[in-house]
């Protein structure tokens, strides 16, 4: 079998770095939410906490931002609806449409998951520095910004 000659980084590369963050940062949460008397989250709830507005979304809205399909949106929603974490109403705005809000439960988890956000950010300014932190949270927020708009000028110059 020949060897495949692969271009090499010299270091890990950034998506594997960020992926590697995001994994710990989503299991955190999980962890922290059985310690503070949540034993019934999941990982994959995290998709939904993370996209849930406090009024209200539709699941398909969720799916989008999540970046998962709206069927496996729908099946972590059923679930979490069972757990008694969410329920689905009628949307005010389209009748035919439901809106996935949290139940009374659902929102001292957020709550906590939320205080628990809160701590992190200032065991992190604290662990880097006030400066240091800040200016990875803005670096990392640019990223994606910066992709789209790349993806953007590479579609508008192929189309030209």
């Amino acid at each position: 079998m020949s060897r495949v000659d692969l271009p090499r980084l010299g270091q890990k590369p950034l998506i594997a770095l960020v992926d590697r963050a995001n994994r710990a940062l989503q299991a955190d949460m999980v962890r922290i939410a059985h310690l503070r008397g949540h034993p019934e989250v999941k990982p994959a709830h995290n998709s939904v906490f993370g996209t849930l507005a406090e009024e209200g979304s539709r699941a398909s809205d969720m799916a989008a931002r999540a970046g998962i399909t709206r069927q496996s949106m729908g099946e972590i929603i059923r679930e979490m609806v069972d757990l008694g974490i969410l329920e689905m109403r009628p949307d005010p705005e389209d009748r035919r449409a439901k809106l996935v809000t949290y139940t009374d439960h659902g929102r001292r988890v957020a709550r906590d998951g939320y205080r628990h956000l809160i701590e992190l950010e200032q065991r992190f300014a604290e662990e880097f520095g006030v400066t240091e932190y800040a200016t990875a949270r803005e670096i990392l927020g640019r990223i994606a910004p910066l992709l789209e708009q790349w993806a953007n000028e590479e579609s508008e110059a192929e189309a030209g």
